[in-house]
C-alpha cells in the first residue's frame, strides 16, 4: 500500500470522490430494494461507481478495496449483461450495502492516518458465490427455453423472434370485435406508453402506414416487448386503460428462479369490456402468461444498450461542469475568519470613541457604504458554508431500512424541509444526533405490526424528518406516530437512579420527558445491539449543546412522539445586544429578546422562596441578575436603576437584570480560550467577542442560563 499523508491531494481527491460515490450507492440501492427491482439504469450506475472505485483505488494502492470493488463488478457485469431475473433482491442489496459499508470504514481510517488493514475475504466469498448461483440458474434457464414452436405446433414468426431479442416483459392486447381499426388503436397505445419509457418494441411494427396491421393484430394481438426492467404491475396499470380493450396478457419472458425446478404457472389477465382494474395483474410478475394465440417462445439474448435518461450534450454538460469548482473547507474557514475580522475592523472604525461628538458627514456616509459592503461580503461567504440538510436526511433511509429488517417492524420514512441550508460545521455536528434519534424512536417508540394492528394504528409506522427555518434558527424535527413515551416509567426510572432535580409537583411534562437527555438514563429492560445502556440520549444532547443548540421532547400516550432541534444557522457571526454590567460588558443574541423595558417600584415581588419575580401585564416572570450571576461588582442594583431584557428559550420565558443597554450590532463568536475552560467551566456562556471599542465582551447562552434561573 502506497503511504500518503493526510494532507496529500491526491488522496484528499480520492477521498472525497469515493464517499460521495459510496453515498450515490447506497441511495440508489435503496430506491431499487424499495421498487423491488433493478432497473437497467440502476445496474449501469451501480457497476459505474464500482468500476470508478476499483480504478481510483487502484491507482493509490488500496488493493483490498480495489479487489472488493471487482468483484461486486463482476457480480453487475454479469446482471448488465443476461438479466437474470430475480424474484427477491433483498440479497443482492444486502451484499452490495455490505460491500460499501466496508469501503466505507476503510476510507475512515484511511482519513484517521491509519492502514486500511480490514478483510475483506469473507464478504468477497459470499459474492462470488452468490455470482455462481446466478450462472448456474441462469444456464437452467436457457437450458427449459421451450423449442422454436408455439403451444399450437406453428413455427415462430422470425420477425416477431428478432424484435422480442433481449426484451424480459411481453403484452398481448386483444381490442373488441365491435371495432376496425385495430391498427389505430395499437398506435394510441404505444403514444401513451412514450410517457413512461422509449425501451420497448411492438409487433406488428408498422402500425402507423400499413392498414393491414388490423387484421393481423385481430388474429394475433398487438405484442409489446420491454427491455429496461419494468414491473408487470405498471405496465398493466398504464396498459388497462387503453381504449376498447378486450383482453391482456402479460407474459415474463425470462422463467422466475424458484420456478427453475417446476413447470411454470400460468396466469391469465384478462380486462373485460369498460373494467380497467389496474391491479387486475397483480401477481403477473411472478408467474408466466400463455397467450391465446400463437406467440414467440423467445430466448434469453443480452440486452441492447439503450439509455434509460437522455443523455446532455457536450456543450451543456460543459457548461455545468464549468459552473462548479471543488474547495477545501480549511480555506472557507479561513476566509470566515477574516471576514470576522472585517466585522470587527469595521466597527472599531465607526464606533471609535475619538469621533464622538464630531460632525463628519462625510465620514459617515462612507462609514454607512462600508457597512453595506461588509454586510455584502458577510452574507456571500455565509452562503457559500451553507449546504442543505438533504444528506443527512437520505442518510436516515439506510438506518431505517436496517433496523426494520432485524426489529421486524414496518416503518415509512418521510422527509420534509431537506432542502433547509445549515452551516457545514454544523451540519457534521448534527448528524450522529439525528440518527440517534431516528434509531431510539424505531426501537422504542414504534410497536411492532402486531401491537399497531392491536391499538386501531396501520401497521406500517410514519418516522418524519423535518427541518424549516424559524427567525435565526433551524429547526429539526423527528416525529412518530408510536407509542409515545411513558410518563410514569420515566418517574420512577428517575427516582431509582437519583435523577430528580426538581420537586415532582413542580415539573412539567416537558421537563419530565427531557429527563430521558440524563446521563445513564434508560427505560430499556433488556440491552440489545441498539439500546439499553443509557448511553445516546446524553450524547445528543451535548453535541446539540456545543453548537449552541437545545433539544426539547414532547409526546403524546399511544400518538406518538416529536423531539426538537434547535439549531443557529451558523457559529460564525451573529446579531447581538450589548449590554453593561459594571466594568464587564455582554452580548445577548437578538433571536431570543423579546422585549426590553424598565421595571416599577412595585411591579418586582418575592416568593417564600427569595426568588424575585417581576409582574408584566398580569403575567410574572423569573429576574436573573447577571451581576450576581457572574459575580461583578456594580453600583446599580436597584431593579429601577437598572434594564430588565425578557428573553424566551425553549418556551422558558424569564428576565435579565444589566445596568444599561449599549446597542445592538453584529459580533464575531470566538470559543472561550482553552486555559479558562480548563480552570472553570462557566455554565451560561457560549463564547465571547470583540467590540468597536477594543474591549472584550461574553456572549451569554440563554440556554444554559434558563437552567439557573
Amino acid at each position: 500500500m502506497a503511504e500518503f499523508g493526510t494532507s496529500d491531494p491526491l488522496l484528499e481527491i480520492y477521498l472525497h470522490e469515493n464517499s460521495q460515490l459510496l453515498e450515490q450507492l447506497e441511495q440508489c440501492i435503496l430506491e431499487c430494494e424499495q421498487a423491488n427491482a433493478f432497473s437497467s439504469a440502476a445496474i449501469d450506475v451501480i457497476f459505474r461507481i464500482m468500476h470508478t472505485i476499483k480504478g481510483s483505488s487502484t491507482m493509490m494502492n488500496f488493493d483490498d478495496i480495489a479487489a472488493l470493488s471487482h468483484v461486486i463488478e463482476d457480480l453487475f457485469a454479469f446482471i448488465r449483461e443476461h438479466q437474470p431475473r430475480l424474484t427477491d433482491y433483498s440479497t443482492l442489496s444486502d451484499l452490495v450495502l455490505q460491500g460499501g459499508d466496508f469501503i466505507k470504514l476503510e476510507l475512515y481510517k484511511i482519513r484517521q492516518g491509519d492502514a486500511p488493514d480490514g478483510d475483506s475475504s469473507p464478504l468477497k466469498i459470499s459474492i462470488h458465490r452468490y455470482l455462481e448461483e446466478l450462472k448456474h440458474r441462469h444456464a437452467g434457464q436457457q437450458d427449459r427455453t421451450a423449442p422454436d414452436e408455439d403451444a399450437s405446433g406453428d413455427p415462430l414468426d422470425e420477425s416477431a423472434r428478432s424484435i422480442a431479442q433481449g426484451a424480459h416483459l411481453q403484452a398481448i392486447l386483444f381490442f373488441d370485435d365491435d371495432y376496425n381499426m385495430e391498427n389505430v388503436r395499437a398506435f394510441q397505445v404505444v403514444h401513451s406508453l412514450k410517457e413512461l419509457t422509449e425501451d420497448f418494441n411492438c409487433w406488428p411494427e408498422d402500425i402507423e402506414n400499413n392498414p393491414d396491421t388490423a387484421g393481423m393484430i385481430k388474429d394475433q394481438g398487438f405484442q409489446l416487448f420491454f427491455r429496461n426492467g419494468e414491473s408487470a404491475e405498471t405496465i398493466s396499470a398504464i396498459l388497462s386503460q387503453a381504449p376498447c380493450l378486450k383482453q391482456l396478457e402479460i407474459r415474463e419472458l425470462t422463467l422466475p428462479e424458484v420456478e427453475i425446478a417446476s413447470p411454470p404457472a400460468v396466469t391469465s389477465t384478462t380486462v373485460a369490456e369498460n373494467s380497467k382494474d389496474s391491479n387486475s395483474v397483480a401477481d403477473a410478475s411472478l408467474a408466466t402468461v400463455q397467450p391465446a394465440a400463437a406467440q414467440p417462445n423467445v430466448p434469453s439474448h443480452p440486452p441492447q444498450e439503450t439509455p434509460a435518461l437522455a443523455k446532455p450534450s457536450a456543450s451543456s454538460t460543459g457548461a455545468q461542469q464549468s459552473s462548479f469548482i471543488s474547495v477545501n473547507l480549511a480555506k472557507l474557514d479561513e476566509l470566515m475568519d477574516l471576514v470576522g475580522e472585517l466585522v470587527i475592523a469595521e466597527s472599531m472604525v465607526t464606533q471609535n470613541p475619538e469621533l464622538a461628538g464630531l460632525e463628519l458627514e462625510q465620514f459617515r456616509k462612507a462609514a454607512r457604504q462600508l457597512r453595506k459592503i461588509t454586510g455584502e461580503i458577510q452574507d456571500k461567504v455565509m452562503s457559500i458554508r451553507m449546504v442543505p440538510l438533504v444528506n443527512t436526511f437520505q442518510k436516515m433511509h439506510r438506518i431505517v431500512r436496517d433496523m426494520c429488517k432485524k426489529q421486524e417492524k414496518l416503518v415509512r420514512l418521510q422527509l420534509i424541509g431537506e432542502d433547509t441550508e445549515v452551516d457545514k460545521n454544523i451540519i457534521e455536528q448534527i448528524s450522529d444526533p439525528i440518527m440517534h434519534l431516528v434509531r431510539n424512536a424505531i426501537d422504542h417508540g414504534i410497536e411492532a405490526p402486531g401491537e399497531r394492528s392491536s391499538a386501531g394504528k396501520n401497521e406500517t409506522a410514519t418516522l418524519t424528518l423535518e427541518a424549516k427555518n424559524v427567525g435565526g434558527e433551524v429547526l429539526i424535527l423527528v416525529r412518530d406516530d408510536g407509542r409515545g413515551l411513558n410518563r410514569e416509567k420515566i418517574l420512577q426510572r428517575a427516582r431509582e437512579r437519583n435523577l430528580l432535580f426538581r420537586d415532582e409537583a413542580e415539573m412539567s411534562d416537558r421537563d419530565i420527558y427531557n429527563l430521558i437527555f440524563l446521563p445513564g438514563f434508560s427505560t430499556k429492560e433488556v440491552i440489545t445491539e441498539f439500546s439499553g445502556r443509557g448511553v445516546g440520549m446524553d450524547v445528543v444532547l451535548r453535541n446539540i449543546e456545543s453548537v449552541g443548540g437545545s433539544v426539547s421532547v414532547d409526546s403524546a400516550a399511544g400518538e406518538g412522539t416529536t423531539i426538537t432541534i434547535r439549531i443557529p444557522l451558523t457559529l460564525a457571526i451573529i446579531d447581538g445586544m450589548n449590554v453593561k454590567v459594571g466594568p464587564s460588558r455582554y452580548t445577548i443574541p437578538t433571536t431570543a429578546i423579546k422585549e426590553s423595558f424598565r421595571a416599577d417600584r412595585g411591579s418586582v415581588v418575592v416568593d417564600p422562596d427569595g426568588n424575585e419575580m417581576v409582574m408584566v401585564r398580569g403575567q410574572c416572570y423569573a429576574v436573573l441578575r447577571l451581576y450576581e450571576r457572574f459575580k461583578v461588582m456594580t453600583p446599580i442594583t436597584a431593579m429601577e436603576e437598572g434594564i430588565l431584557i425578557m428573553v424566551e428559550q425553549d418556551d422558558q420565558t424569564f428576565c435579565i437584570f444589566a445596568d444599561e443597554l449599549l446597542g445592538q450590532q453584529q459580533v464575531v463568536v470566538k470559543s472561550l480560550p482553552s486555559y479558562i475552560r480548563k480552570i472553570r467551566n462557566i455554565q451560561g456562556l457560549a463564547g465571547c467577542t470583540m467590540l468597536g471599542d477594543g474591549s472584550i465582551s461574553l456572549i451569554l447562552d440563554v440556554g444554559g442560563l434558563a437552567l439557573t434561573s
